[in-house]
């Protein structure tokens, strides 16, 4: 194959290396063991195949494997138009379709991911990395984003064949939230959370939406959410005012936050959700801190607000939708209501 399709596979090899050496270093870390070793196997593991590669690309002598001149420096739609063509006359190698589907993926082509990930499972039916590729990739070239037919069916084959499977538990769990089933939501991303290294981005935003899921039910956590956050628990109820009503786009995301009363703007504390879901109930918690020096526990009191953002981006911008509730202790046991009644200059 030409050496775009090598130079992809290079990246692919790097981060499959990455995503291996990872469980290692948790557990080694959980036994005790020193943390540099295994971070000199992530650093090798990410730079010794690049490196290699851009090595070969310096002091090498390419032409030497075909006996032609060297090929012009390419794009990255040339290296995947590379790819295609490889594929076009091998059309089971089962690797390339998934490289091209992942590579798809990064650059936002989703309905072509979603293609290269059918070919892989033409080829492999039980594929997991295909069956929950195809399923995102089809949500995502969607208007409405929903996880539903074949996508949903192929998430359920996924996690059954492999219950650790932490991309196909975190897309169930939406399809089910999606269908109003926050009990089952919660459950699947339950399972999900065992499974997280404990206060990274990710296990929060998983905490974040289980307490979203629940607070669906009965505006509060469980006692079993309640534990496994610890901490201040500040349920909040938004409502947007019926006069903003026409204001709301389609796809503006809310926001739900808490930050010091002194202090740095950084929230201690937020909540993300798509404003099409207001009126809502929200438990803002420390798993939902931004850093874990800057935690609800962290202060006495919180200025309490809501945004509804167009472009869904966190910073406050004019047009934004907002209201808060101002000041209240971190202690506070009941509901706070804000009502989203302004909009930002």
């Amino acid at each position: 194959m030409k050496l775009a399709f090598y130079l992809i596979a290079a990246v692919m090899i790097a981060v499959a290396l990455a995503l291996l050496l990872w469980p290692l270093v948790r557990h080694g870390r959980r036994q005790g063991r020193s943390g540099s070793i295994f971070a000199l196997a992530l650093l090798v593991a990410f730079v010794l195949p690049l490196a290699a590669g851009g090595l070969y690309l310096l002091v090498g002598t390419p032409v030497a494997l075909n006996g032609i001149t060297p090929p012009p420096s390419m794009d990255i739609d040339q290296a995947v138009a590379e790819l295609r063509d490889h594929l076009r006359q091998q059309p089971d190698d089962l690797q390339g379709w998934l490289l091209l589907a992942q590579t798809e993926t990064a650059m936002h082509r989703n309905a072509q991911a979603r293609e290269a990930y059918g070919q892989a499972l033409r080829i492999d039916p039980r594929n997991g990395v295909a069956m929950v590729g195809w399923a995102e990739a089809d949500s995502m070239a969607r208007d409405d984003h929903r996880i539903e037919g074949r996508a949903l069916d192929l998430l359920e084959q996924a996690v059954k064949a492999d219950p650790a499977n932490q991309r196909g538990l975190w897309l169930l769990g939406i399809s089910q939230f999606q269908r109003d089933d926050y009990a089952a939501a919660a459950a699947t991303w339950r399972r999900l959370q065992p499974l997280l290294e404990p206060g990274s981005n990710v296990a929060r935003a998983v905490t974040e939406q289980i307490a979203v899921a629940e607070a669906r039910l009965g505006g509060r956590p469980t006692p079993a959410a309640a534990a496994s956050t610890g901490g201040p628990h500040l349920t909040i109820q938004v409502q947007l005012d019926p006069s903003l009503r026409d204001k709301l786009e389609p796809g503006a995301a809310l926001f739900v936050y808490a930050r010091a009363e002194r202090g740095p703007p950084m929230p201690l504390a937020v909540a993300r959700l798509d404003a099409s879901q207001l009126p809502a109930t929200v438990t803002l918690t420390d798993a939902m801190a931004m850093a874990p020096q800057f935690r609800l526990s962290s202060a006495g009191k919180v200025f309490v607000g809501a945004r509804v953002s167009a472009s869904g981006q966190a910073m406050a911008q004019s047009g934004d939708l907002e209201g808060d509730a101002g000041v209240v202790g971190v202690d506070h046991t009941g509901p706070i209501r804000i009502v989203i009644d302004q909009v930002h200059p």
